[in-house]
């Protein structure tokens, strides 16, 4: 691999970035700049230059399906080797791996959802629970252990109320819900990083071995790591600075789950000798589409402006509704119109703050007859034709073939009633058949020369991370779920006080969270960008008022 041929794909300042091989590097990547190139290709231009090792690189992201993109760009390059995974994945990894050897059992199984054990705690306390109540006494749960906080650090830490619940009594139903768990022997996703660092500083051997095994790392959305999870990447990296970050103080919008920007703004106090390149070159979106998202976030930050390096497109519009099924209906008769100009349903996406907003999104475009796909919706690795593919082409690999792997996995999908023609029957016979269309659509992932065995490694990554395809539909999405995707046309819906700025959001620190989460709606566009609000809520009839974030678009 020729390391000069690596850098003609980069403009200058990427360029500068993945030539910074040695100590500590901070990339500010702003929206749609190209980070997973520059990152990718740094790694790959280390490798070829022999500054690293492939083996011993490890770079860290904070969702499975940033994990898995960067392994398939890495792939792409000629990379195989690279461990790519998010903290969770990496730290549980480790901890399944020593904990054995320092116990003489197995690690603890880790939940897949707090929900019932927190609904399991309430009832002993004989509180009224709903779903909210869960989600947000989980979100508290997460807050503290991510945050370093005990409980009774937490108890002082003076706490907005949750759910109407009384402090003291969701202290004592938060340390219900750690007895139950103890009690099942399990741990949730935040103990897995508190075990992996408890043992890494208590544990000299296995801090060597860790520190042996990854000597290069990387770290993906640095503006949103938590101090949890910053403590443990300092274990990991011990007294090495071969640390390279990414992120954009702009697109902070997780706070909420303990995580904080300061590490990324006070990179250079941290390691003052640090290379710190500057990513501003937009390849994303168009010209009006990004002067607006500049004055979404002007003077939130000191770093430059974006530019785009497209053409500079249409106005981004704004849809004024009576209500909110009028806003509905308007979004889904606008889509039903870019469908017709042959705008490709996955390149089109609904985006909005709360999820209860989608209900009335779903009902509109299915009354229309048009497919979409909610985000955190069905696992798709967990749909039983899926499973049964699988197993199909695990079988494969019993009795050896001279077939090619799309035959082999075509075939696989062919038993169980794919074909190659789209069917038009409705329900659940389509939704069956652009399951096996998308799975066997991984193959084209692949490179080409990619054989049984590697198709079913790839499989396996991808259900282990959830790195879902993405189905040929209409996408409806949070913004928190939507970030770091991108569609051509975006409507950016339910722009109203008490949504966008969500109605918590009381203090100045939240309601420039809100902000930035205005700005990572607006950049996921690429095209076209429809801003949308209602007069009046139609469930309850009360009026509405627009967001107050409209009034930054003139400035």
């Amino acid at each position: 691999m020729d390391p000069e041929a690596l850098l003609e794909a980069l403009d200058p300042e990427q360029r500068e970035a993945a030539m910074s091989l040695v100590g500590p590097t901070c990339i500010l990547a702003g929206a749609g700049t190209g980070k997973t190139r520059t990152v990718t290709h740094r790694i790959a231009y280390g490798i070829a230059r022999g500054q690293f090792a492939a083996n011993r690189v490890l770079a860290l992201t904070y969702t499975s399906r940033a994990a898995g993109e960067l392994r398939a760009r890495l792939r792409q390059l000629g990379i195989p080797g690279v461990a790519v995974k998010t903290f969770h994945a990496a730290a549980l990894s480790q901890l399944e791996y020593f904990w054995p050897q320092l116990a003489g059992v197995p690690a603890p199984s880790v939940l897949t959802s707090k929900s019932k054990l927190i609904a399991e705690a309430a009832e002993l306390m004989k509180i009224h629970f709903d779903a909210a109540l869960l989600r947000d006494v989980a979100a508290e749960i997460e807050w503290r252990k991510y945050t370093m906080r005990s409980i009774e650090q937490y108890e002082e830490a003076s706490r907005p109320a949750v759910a109407g619940i009384k402090p003291a009594q969701l202290v004592q139903l938060i340390r219900a819900y750690e007895d139950l768990k103890i009690k099942a022997q399990k741990l949730d996703w935040e103990d897995v990083l508190i075990l992996t660092l408890g043992m890494l500083q208590s544990e000299p051997r296995v801090l060597a071995h860790v520190q042996q095994q990854y000597r290069f790392f990387t770290v993906d959305e640095y503006q949103d790591i938590s101090p949890l999870q910053q403590a443990l990447l300092e274990a990991w990296l011990g007294d090495r600075s071969d640390l390279c970050v990414v992120g954009d103080p702009n697109q902070t919008i997780y706070t909420f789950t303990g995580a904080s920007s300061g590490y990324l703004l006070e990179f250079l106090t941290a390691y003052p000798d640090a290379t710190v390149v500057t990513l501003t070159r937009n390849y994303r979106s168009t010209g009006r589409i990004i002067a607006l998202a500049n004055r979404v976030v002007s003077g939130e930050t000191d770093l430059d402006e974006l530019v785009s390096q497209n053409d500079l497109g249409i106005e981004p519009e704004i849809l004024q509704a009576a209500d909110s099924v009028d806003e509905a209906n308007r979004i889904a008769s606008d889509i039903s119109k870019q469908l017709a100009k042959g705008v490709k349903p996955n390149e089109i996406a609904i985006l909005y703050r709360v999820n209860s907003q989608s209900e009335q999104f779903e009902k509109a475009l299915a009354d229309r007859g048009i497919d979409y796909q909610v985000r955190g919706g069905e696992r798709f690795f967990n749909r039983p034709e899926i499973l049964h593919v699988v197993r199909l082409v695990r079988a494969e690999t019993i009795t050896p073939s001279d077939r090619p792997l799309y035959q082999i996995v075509s075939d696989a999908c062919r038993e169980l009633g794919w074909k190659a023609k789209e069917p038009d029957a409705p329900g659940a016979i389509r939704e069956k058949w652009e399951a096996l269309n998308s799975f066997l659509a991984i193959v084209d992932e692949m490179p080409e020369d990619s054989s049984l065995e590697d198709f079913i490694k790839e499989v396996d990554e991808r259900i282990r991370s959830q790195h879902e395809p993405i189905k040929a539909a209409i996408t409806i999405s949070t913004i928190h779920a939507a970030k770091g995707l991108e569609w051509d046309s975006v409507f950016l819906a339910g722009l109203n006080e008490g949504l966008l700025p969500i109605g918590y959001a009381k203090t100045d620190a939240a309601i420039h969270e809100e902000r930035r989460l205005f700005y990572v709606g607006v950049t996921r566009a690429r095209k076209e960008l429809a801003l949308s609000y209602s007069l009046r809520d139609s469930v309850n009839g009360r009026e509405r008022t627009r967001s107050r974030f409209f009034n930054l678009l003139s400035r």
